[in-house]
């Protein structure tokens, strides 16, 4: 184990001066009473500042809402999920057997967690300059490369202010199905905006990617609708 964690802290571009916030930072609650949930809260906190920072020098003429919908999108659980498969964190996160069984090192919310509490590490062992040079590592790249246009509003924002902006409520998802294993599951959802009796739906391998498909496709429905000039009633 200490040579994956030395690999990791390799690929961190960090090396902790206190190993035990390392060694916390990946255990999951399952695993014993000194686990990760403090220290993803604190890493969490940090990590809105420092992308929050960075995205203030990086977009300079840009507002407060194009800044909070890009940091939206670089914190939010898929994106951590792909940084911590990137980092090799499923082969270093401690779990009990029963979650280690039931495929909890792949599981997106653990992972992304587990990110999150090595963040907070880094900012008890070093300060806010480590972490903040850590976070700069993990998103620089995708800062950099990228403008505020392409990061549009997530389709249920968009749905709910569509919705809103025409003194309709805000639509109600509800969970249909869900099929394969518990590290690999798909999520069936439903849509449902009941003042027009319409419902869609929509899949993904998270509750949250299920959502959105299902916005979107409500989305389309009600714009094509409008634009023809319709009821909007299925």
């Amino acid at each position: 184990m200490d040579a994956r964690l030395d690999a990791l802290q390799q690929r961190l571009g960090y090396r902790f001066l206190q190993p035990g916030l390392l060694t916390c930072a990946l255990t999951h609650r399952s695993a014993g009473a000194d686990h990760n949930e403090r220290l993803e809260f604190l890493g969490d906190a940090v990590l809105q500042t420092a992308v929050s920072a960075l995205l203030y020098e990086r977009f300079a003429g840009s507002d407060e809402g194009d800044l909070t919908r890009v940091r939206a999108h670089l914190v939010r659980e898929d994106s951590l999920h792909r940084l911590a498969l990137a980092l090799g964190l499923p082969d270093v996160v401690r779990l009990s057997e029963g979650e280690a069984r039931g495929g909890g090192a792949q599981r997106p919310s653990i992972l992304a967690d587990a990110l999150e509490a090595l963040i907070g590490a880094a900012y008890l062992d070093g300060g806010f300059a480590s972490a903040h040079a850590l976070v700069q590592r993990l998103f620089g790249e995708t800062i950099a490369g990228t403008e505020v246009d392409s990061w549009s509003k997530d389709a249920k924002t968009e749905l709910q202010e569509w919705l809103q902006a025409r003194k309709l409520p805000v639509p109600a998802y509800r969970i249909v199905a869900t099929r394969g294993q518990a590290h690999a599951q798909t999520f069936d959802l439903e849509c449902a905006v009941a003042a027009l009796g319409l419902t869609e739906h929509g899949e993904g391998k998270s509750r949250r990617v299920a959502e959105q498909e299902a916005a979107r496709r409500m989305l389309a429905v009600l714009k094509a609708s409008d634009s023809a000039g319709g009821p909007l009633r299925s």
